[in-house]
This record gives structure tokens, sequence and C-alpha cells, in this order.
């Protein structure tokens, strides 16, 4: 399976429990399966990546919600985006990066997350998606500049 690693890394990074994650990159796979003819397949990894990380969250917030504690070590940021029910807030920065996103490659999210989420190295993000770490430089370069232009957007 070449997307099951990718898959199962980013679910043991959000839920800190192997056992959760493989239940949940199980999950992310049924989930592909099942809205296959609803699903744009043409950018696998953007695609799995999106949906392992709602399956996660969605995991989170089931645990939150049965007071539940899956790691000692969980994120309470995670934990509070994971939990976000201010729908206004939720608006803004959804404007704020689909203004952010519209210009760029569709891998160019990925490679944010990676890099700036999960605190993957420019060469482990390179092998990911297949760029150099130079064009892997690059995109995050150009994203910087476009949130400069949109940085006058208040939060």
């Amino acid at each position: 399976m070449q997307y099951g690693p990718m898959v199962l890394r980013r679910c043991q990074k959000l839920l800190k429990n192997e056992a959760i994650a493989h239940d949940a990159m199980q999950d992310v796979f049924v989930n592909v399966l099942s809205n296959k003819k609803k699903l744009d397949l043409s950018k696998p990894s953007s695609l799995l990546y999106r949906i392992a990380t709602n399956i996660c969250l969605n995991k989170l917030r089931s645990v939150k919600r049965q007071k539940l504690c899956i790691s000692d070590e969980q994120d309470d940021l995670l934990m509070d985006i994971a939990s976000l029910e201010d729908i206004e807030k939720q608006t803004i920065f959804t404007k704020i990066l689909d203004e952010l996103f519209k210009t760029q490659h569709e891998s160019t999210k990925v490679i944010a997350v990676m890099h700036y989420i999960d605190g993957f190295t420019l060469a482990e993000v390179s092998l990911e998606v297949n760029l150099s770490v130079s064009g892997v430089r690059k995109r995050l370069k150009k994203l910087n500049e476009q949130l400069k232009k949109i940085e006058g957007i208040e939060i």
C-alpha cells in the first residue's frame, strides 16, 4: 500500500496512541472506498491527508465529549481545534486559508501542514511529496509571500 505509511504517521501524530491510530487509518481507507465515486482521486496524497486529519479530529472530539483521555501527552491546542465550536472564528479562519491557498498547488497544503504543523524537515517533506528539497523550500517561500499579501485581514 503506497499511502498507508503516510496516513498512519498522520494519525499517530494527531492521536498519540498506536492502536487508535491504526483504527483511524483503516477508517480513512474505508471512507475512501465508500465514497470513491464522489471523491476527486487525482491528488491522492492530499486527499488522504485531509481525510486522515478529519477522522482523527472527529475521534478527538468524541473522546473529549466522553471525557476520556487518549494520552497524557495530548496537545491542548489540538483538542481546542478539534472541539472548536465558534462558527464565526471557523468562518474567518476558513476564509483566510481559502485566500491563502487559492493560488497555490494542492500539494502546497500538504507541504505546509507537514512542515509547520507536524514538524517534518524539508528533506522529510520532499520524500513524501516527491519534490526536491529546493522545490519544497520554494513552495513554502511562495506561501509565506502570499500570506504577507493578505496579512491585512483582521482575525
